[in-house]
């Protein structure tokens, strides 16, 4: 068990080092400066009265529940996701699955507001959906995608977190680590400064 745990260990500290980080354009933007940038547009968002929207799927969706808690009881930004049960099931049977992020972006979606998409595979139909929604209403779009490289999701957004694993777990451990991180940031705080016990 012990070399399990090193070669996992050694598989996601790769995978975060690996992380690519492009503009709407596909060109690839260093990693730091990408963070700073979505934190300033995380600040307009916010002297707008703005929202942060997040959206995911599965293990996706929970963290966009997380993180919409998290930026409105920690950082003060609105943020929504759209996973209650009511709501899913409602616009899945009504609607229609692919529309479940889509329609709340017609609905709740603004000029200014940014749109963060959480998709292991960056190929869900009702992301891609909900950033085509997005765009229609003048949104900026993040995505954090993984596994190919090729994947619809990392070509939509202006900042696309691309993470190449290639397994679910991987790809969604390190997409927590980069949500986080934008948070932190945003909010200026840092582990390493932190006094310890």
């Amino acid at each position: 068990m012990d070399a399990y745990w090193l070669e996992y260990h050694r598989s996601f500290d790769n995978a975060l080092k690996q992380l690519s980080v492009t503009t709407a354009g596909g060109q690839t933007a260093n990693a730091g400066r990408a963070m700073q940038m979505l934190c300033d547009w995380t600040k307009a968002v916010r002297e707008q009265d703005g929202t942060i929207h997040l959206i995911g799927n599965g293990a996706s969706a929970c963290m966009a529940s997380h993180f919409a808690v998290d930026w409105t009881k920690n950082a003060g930004v609105r943020a929504l996701a759209y996973n209650d049960v009511a709501f899913i099931t409602a616009i899945g049977n009504d609607l229609g699955y692919e529309k479940l992020f889509s329609q709340p972006m017609q609905w709740y979606g603004r000029k200014g507001d940014l749109l963060a998409t959480i998709s292991s595979s960056g190929n869900s139909p009702n992301v891609l959906r909900g950033i085509e929604a997005a765009r229609a209403k003048g949104m900026r779009v993040v995505t954090f995608s993984g596994m190919k490289p090729d994947n619809k999701s990392r070509a939509a957004g202006d900042l696309n977190y691309y993470i190449p694993a290639l397994t679910y777990g991987m790809v969604e451990c390190a997409h927590q680590v980069l949500l986080h991180a934008w948070l932190d940031c945003y909010m200026n705080v840092k582990e390493w400064e932190m006094p310890r016990p």
